[in-house]
C-alpha cells in the first residue's frame, strides 16, 4: 500500500487520513531509530502531514515536540505538496513495554508542542501548548483545541515488527466545522469509540479512503482525490555549500587545514563531503568577492 493522504466531508465535519507506513520506514532507516524513537517520530511526521493538508502551496508547517524525557527533542516538517522530513534528537533510546505497548509517552516526558506555520511572504506564526501525555496525538489535539481554537480528534499510530522495522503508520484527523449538528457530532464520537487503532487499521489493509468511510459510517459522505506522501528532505549539495560560504574564511581555512568537512543533515542524516579542494574553491570564491 503507497503511502497517500485522502480529505472528506460530511455535514458540518470534515476529515483527513494519512497511510504513512513507508516514509515513516524511510526516516526510521535514515536515522536508525529504536522502535519507541521510530513511533514517536512517525506519529509527529504523521500529525504534521495531517495539519498541513489544508496549506497552499507556498506554505509549510513544522511541528516539534520538545519534553524533558530521553527523546529530548522531535521535529517535523510537512509540506501541501505531501512531502515530509523529521528526525528525533536521540533515536537511540529503548524502554521496556508499558501495558504492552511501546513507552512513547514515557520516552517524550513531559514539555511543549510547538506549531510553526509559514504562510508565503508574512512572518511566520508559532502557537505552543503544553503536552497533555506525550503521545503526540492527545497532544496535538489539545494543541488546537488551546492554541488554535479548533476542537478535533486526531489519532496517530506507529506499529513495529519484531525485526524493528515498520509493519504499519497512519493517522486521521477530524473537524468539526461552524454550525455542524449535534446529531451528526454524536455519530462520529460514537463511530470513533468502537474503531480499532489507527495502527491496526493500516495494518489490517485499509486505505486513508476506508479509514474515513469508517469514522463517518453512517453519515453522507463525499471522498476527494488523495495526495501522495513520501519522506523528502529539502537539503542538496548546494545548499550546503551555501551554508559553508556563510561560515567565512576563517573557518574554511581550518577545514582545509584540517583536509576535509563533513556535514550531516538533521532531517535526513545525508552526508555531504567536502575535500580540501572543494574547500579551496570555495574559499577563493569568498575571497574574489
Amino acid at each position: 500500500m503507497h503511502d497517500q493522504l485522502i480529505r472528506a466531508t460530511a455535514p458540518g465535519i470534515r476529515g483527513f487520513a494519512a497511510i504513512t507506513t513507508n516514509l515513516t520506514e524511510e526516516a526510521r532507516r535514515r536515522h536508525d531509530c529504536l522502535p519507541v524513537a521510530a513511533a514517536a517520530l512517525g506519529r509527529t511526521m504523521t500529525g504534521a502531514v495531517l495539519m498541513a493538508a489544508n496549506l497552499k502551496t507556498a506554505e509549510s508547517l513544522t511541528v516539534r515536540i520538545s519534553g524533558d524525557g530521553p527523546l529530548k527533542e522531535i521535529v517535523a516538517d510537512a509540506y501541501p505538496d505531501g512531502s515530509v522530513r523529521g528526525y528525533v534528537r536521540n533515536p537511540s533510546v529503548d524502554l521496556p513495554l508499558n501495558n504492552g505497548k511501546l513507552a512513547v509517552g514515557q520516552a517524550v516526558g513531559k514539555g511543549h508542542i510547538y506549531v510553526t506555520r509559514f504562510v508565503g511572504l508574512k512572518q511566520p506564526f508559532t502557537g505552543s501548548a503544553e503536552l497533555v501525555s506525550g503521545e503526540i496525538a492527545e497532544d496535538i489535539t489539545q494543541y488546537l483545541t488551546v492554541s488554535e481554537q479548533t476542537p478535533s480528534s486526531v489519532a496517530l499510530g506507529v506499529l513495529i515488527a519484531p525485526d524493528t522495522t515498520v509493519a504499519a503508520a497512519g493517522g486521521f484527523f477530524i473537524q468539526a466545522l461552524p454550525g455542524a449538528e449535534e446529531k451528526v457530532l454524536i455519530k462520529v464520537e460514537n463511530n470513533l469509540r468502537h474503531i480499532p487503532p489507527v495502527s491496526q487499521m493500516v495494518y489490517n489493509g485499509q486505505d486513508a479512503k476506508s479509514i474515513l468511510e469508517t469514522v463517518f459510517a453512517g453519515l453522507p459522505t463525499t471522498i476527494y482525490p488523495g495526495t501522495d506522501l513520501s519522506f523528502h528532505c529539502q537539503c542538496s549539495r548546494e545548499r550546503v555549500e551555501n551554508m559553508l560560504v556563510s561560515l567565512g574564511a576563517e573557518e574554511l581555512k581550518q577545514m582545509i587545514a584540517d583536509g576535509e568537512a563533513e556535514v550531516c543533515c538533521h532531517f535526513c542524516s545525508e552526508k555531504y563531503r567536502f575535500d580540501d579542494q572543494e574547500l579551496t574553491e570555495i574559499l577563493r570564491g569568498i575571497e574574489t568577492k
